[in-house]
C-alpha cells in the first residue's frame, strides 16, 4: 500500500511480492516455472523482464547442508586420525607378540611349518582381533543410540526421530576393522616368517 501511494508500485505491476509453498515439491516447481520464464527473457534479449528473486528456504537448506557437512569432514578427521594411531598400535603389539612367541614359532618351523604358515598364524590372529574390536565398537553404538534416542525424545518430543545403525553398515565397520587390522599385521607377520628355525631354538 505504501509502495502504491508513493507512485512506486501498482497491482499490475508490483515491485515484489513473497510466494509461500505447501511443500518442498512445490517450492521446486515454482523455482523450475521462474527460472523457464527467465531464460525465455533472456533468449528474447529482454533483461528488464527478469525475474530477480530469493529462495529463503533454499538458503536456510544450503547454510544447514554447509554446516553439517562441515561437522562430518571434521569428525571424519579425527575418526581417520584415530584409525591410522590404533592401526600402528595393532603393528606394535603384533610385533611384541612376535618378539615374546619365538620360541613357538622355532617348534612350528622345526616340525615342517613353512614360512606362509607362520605367516598365516599370525595374519589370522589379527583378523580375529579386527572382528572382536569391530564386534565390540557396534555393541557399544548400539548402546549409545539407545541413550541419544532417549535423549532425543525428552528434548524434542518427537518419537518418530530416532538414530539408527544400519545393519549394512555394521557389517561395513566390522570388515574395515579387520582389514585395517590385517593390514596393521602384515609387517610383523613377515617378521616372524623370516625368523630362522635354528637361531629360535638355540637359547633352548
Amino acid at each position: 500500500g505504501n509502495l502504491k501511494l508513493l507512485g512506486v508500485a501498482e497491482l499490475s505491476e508490483p515491485s515484489s511480492m513473497k510466494i509461500y509453498a505447501t511443500d518442498f515439491e512445490s517450492k521446486e516447481k515454482i523455482t523450475q516455472l521462474i527460472e523457464k520464464y527467465n531464460d525465455s527473457k533472456i533468449a528474447d534479449d529482454n533483461q528488464a523482464d527478469v525475474i530477480n528473486y530469493t529462495d529463503y528456504v533454499g538458503l536456510m537448506m544450503s547454510s544447514v547442508s554447509d554446516i553439517i557437512n562441515s561437522i562430518s569432514y571434521i569428525l571424519i578427521a579425527f575418526v581417520a586420525i584415530s584409525l591410522i594411531v590404533s592401526s600402528i598400535m595393532i603393528g606394535i603389539i603384533t610385533y611384541i607378540s612376535v618378539l615374546e612367541r619365538t620360541k613357538e614359532i622355532g617348534i612350528l618351523r622345526s616340525i615342517g611349518a613353512s614360512k606362509r604358515d607362520i605367516s598365516r598364524v599370525f595374519n589370522a590372529e589379527t583378523l580375529i582381533v579386527g572382528f572382536v574390536a569391530g564386534i565390540i565398537g557396534i555393541a557399544i553404538t548400539l548402546l549409545f543410540i539407545a541413550v541419544i534416542n532417549i535423549i532425543l525424545h525428552s528434548l524434542t518430543g518427537i518419537e518418530t526421530l530416532n538414530a539408527v545403525l544400519p545393519v549394512a553398515a555394521a557389517v561395513i565397520l566390522v570388515a574395515i576393522s579387520m582389514f585395517l587390522t590385517f593390514i596393521a599385521g602384515l609387517i610383523p607377520s613377515r617378521i616372524a616368517a623370516k625368523k630362522d628355525p635354528v637361531i629360535t631354538l638355540r637359547p633352548e
